[in-house]
């Protein structure tokens, strides 16, 4: 199934910068890289351990109706560097048309440098479904119950 989502780059953006873009036939989610204000592009945008920060993009999009986007941290930044998203994962609503920022957070012990035109994100096109929430006097049994955090598992 191909859905479309269209893209649009800021006046600013580099149009040199990629769209995002699967790396290969069998990705889930489509690259995003740091598309940084032209008097950034040169030192970068440097993330001290425990910061968060906003990276551009340069794009705004436009999701079909029925659809999200959802934002993840990019697995190899994650585990070389520590660099995540701190709410993963980020959803994009269908009716949202600002800049496409990624919250990125340094959870690492050193500094990390972002440059310009960097993989710092993956975005993930996904079907969505609304429920309908029913005030009820009474729930439905299961072989959890009311067991919370952990209740399922070991400690």
């Amino acid at each position: 199934m191909s859905v479309v989502v269209k893209v649009l780059r800021e006046d600013w953006a580099d149009p040199e910068v990629a769209l995002p873009s699967y790396e290969t036939s069998g990705a889930a989610g489509a690259d995003i890289r740091a598309n940084l204000p032209e008097t950034q592009r040169a030192e970068g945008l440097t993330l001290a351990p425990l910061e968060r920060q906003i990276v551009p993009s340069g794009l705004r999009i436009e999701i079909p109706a029925g659809y999200e986007v959802q934002i993840r941290p990019r697995s190899g930044l994650a585990y070389r560097h520590g660099i995540s998203l701190p709410n993963t994962p980020g959803t994009i609503d269908s009716d949202y048309r600002g800049p496409l920022g990624i919250l990125l957070v340094n959870l690492g012990t050193e500094a990390y440098t972002i440059q310009h035109g960097d993989r710092v994100a993956q975005m993930i096109v996904a079907p969505v479904i609304q429920a309908r929430f029913d005030a009820v006097s009474g729930l439905g049994h299961s072989q959890r119950g009311d067991g919370g955090f952990g209740s399922t598992g070991r400690g």
